[in-house]
């Protein structure tokens, strides 16, 4: 391997426009890391808000963007067993993914599925992670409950109406657009409720209410999810598109004993990725194995195109997954 890489840095907080090419020294795998190949990338929210200056990057990880990638492991550190070089792997990263070759701990990657593409697969590790550990894991989510997703086309509400599906839940989903919408139920949501024309709190408690329920928005869906919540029900909040500050009266949550939770991926310790992983393993990945669910595709990008890829998700255009085509260019 050569000491070098092309990548892509932030050159200071702002706008797509200050996602630059660079040249940066070749990651080295410490112990209990592997170094990947990168051929793909995904892109996420996350990344644009460390591009803004409003998401830093935890102390020692990269501070070049990309959150998960898939390629070929081409180093292994001390104390890794599990993998062997040249296994085609999809991976959690605590950054660095926009770049050629990246280093994460060996227990956050996960196998390519059967029959799956590694551009497909760069797909899976942010979004599967988050929607399993906060969906199920924390939220407790249950066969035959009610299970509320917002922004349902986006690349976690993809993900999270087909696993919540397939476990027995019945889904409903909010989106932007009706072809959003169409989408949605496309994937298995039983009802898709377009939040420019409908009010997903009446819907919700005329079916009873909400067991539980995934939001990203934040602001002021904070108390509008409280009023659709099932008695008992469960709020997890995972992310503020529209702002972390609102006022609620906390007597409904009181009186109607409901549970407000949330998570944020990247601060969780290794060891907690990796036990997510290993749930994932033995759990999801034999449904991704057999096809019964797959990642939802939008669109690719090249690596130096990762400005215009990052212009294309937060125009809220998008449905499904964007990636970089990182060995590509």
């Amino acid at each position: 391997m050569t000491t070098t890489m092309r990548a892509i840095e932030i050159s200071a907080p702002g706008g797509p426009e200050v996602l630059t090419p660079a040249e940066r020294p070749m990651p080295q795998a410490g112990h209990g890391e592997v170094v990947i190949k990168v051929a793909w990338a995904g892109v996420n929210r996350p990344d644009a808000l460390q591009r803004a200056g409003l998401y830093n990057p935890p102390p020692g990880a990269s501070d070049l963007p990309g959150l998960e990638a898939s390629g070929e492991i081409v180093a292994l550190g001390a104390g890794v067993t599990e993998w062997s070089l040249g296994d085609r792997v999809c991976a959690l990263l605590p950054g660095g993914g926009y770049a050629e070759y990246v280093a994460t701990p060996a227990a956050h990657c996960l196998p390519v599925p059967e029959g799956m593409a590694l551009k497909e697969a760069a797909c899976l590790p942010e979004t599967f992670f988050t929607v399993w550990s906060n969906v199920f894991m924390r939220g407790g989510l249950k066969a035959g409950e009610r299970f509320l997703v917002h922004g349902g086309s986006s690349g976690i509400g993809t993900t999270a109406i087909q696993l919540a599906r397939q476990f027995g839940a019945r889904v409903f989903a909010t989106a932007g657009s009706d072809d959003k919408c169409r989408a949605c139920l496309d994937l298995g949501a039983e009802r898709a409720i377009n939040y420019r024309d409908e009010d997903f709190v009446d819907l919700l408690r005329a079916e009873g209410g909400g067991d539980l329920i995934l939001d990203m928005v934040g602001g002021p869906y904070l108390p509008r999810n409280v009023r659709a919540l099932a008695d008992d029900g469960r709020l997890v909040q995972i992310a503020f598109l529209q702002g972390p500050k609102v006022e609620l009266n906390f007597a409904q949550v009181m009186m109607r004993r409901l549970t407000i939770t949330g998570s944020t991926l990247r601060p969780q310790s290794d060891l907690a990725k990796a036990g997510i992983a290993e749930a994932l393993r033995d759990t999801v990945w034999p449904l991704l194995d057999q096809g019964v669910i797959a990642p939802v595709m939008d669109s690719s990008f090249a690596l130096t195109d990762a400005a215009a890829a990052h212009a294309r998700m937060e125009s809220s255009g998008h449905i499904g997954k964007i990636v970089l085509d990182v060995a590509g260019g």
